[in-house]
């Protein structure tokens, strides 16, 4: 896969022994923004660095940098909690999640480009959260685009490649 951290939100449904499972002690809003982190590009980046296998367990999950909800203020949810919404209820089966966030109305249509977007608009958000400059971020992305055609490491390879491929750019960097 092009991430090493897949994070959802999901109705309730059997899960295997291979799928941590959070469920949080916080006002939904909280955990929708938990989500978002857990999903943000930046948090991928430091998850690479960390899992050494193709498991993200409970062990790896606890040494990643999560943001403590003391982090976001009603400002911060105001622009996480919309585009996670947006994101994640996109099924009838997701309503419980829509309500339990404040929103009553129905799925939205899954638009590849508008979800990108948000997505895009959110990874932004938490790489300046985590105090990235554009330079940090660009590297995490695509070090040769900082570092020069000839350097030796990549990041997200895959993602890269697929988004070449299939848009004629590579899309998440822009």
């Amino acid at each position: 896969n092009e991430r090493t951290v897949i994070a959802a939100a999901f109705p309730r449904v059997g899960m295997n022994h291979k799928t941590p499972l959070f469920f949080a002690d916080h006002p939904p809003t909280l955990s929708a923004a938990l989500l978002a982190n857990w999903s943000a590009l930046v948090f991928d980046y430091v998850a690479r660095q960390k899992v050494g296998g193709t498991s993200l367990t409970y062990f790896y999950l606890k040494q990643l940098p999560v943001l403590l909800p003391s982090a976001y203020t009603p400002a911060d949810l105001a622009f996480i909690v919309p585009r996670v919404l947006e994101l994640t209820y996109t099924s009838h089966s997701m309503a419980p999640f829509a309500r339990d966030v404040g929103y009553d109305g129905p799925p939205f249509k899954w638009d590849e480009d508008r979800r990108a977007l948000l997505r895009a608009e959110l990874d932004a958000w938490y790489a300046r959260a985590y105090g990235l400059t554009r330079d940090e971020l660009r590297y995490i992305l695509d070090p040769a685009d900082v570092k020069g055609p000839d350097y030796p490491s990549e990041t997200f390879r895959v993602l890269k490649q697929n988004e070449i491929r299939r848009f004629g750019e590579y899309r998440t960097a822009r």
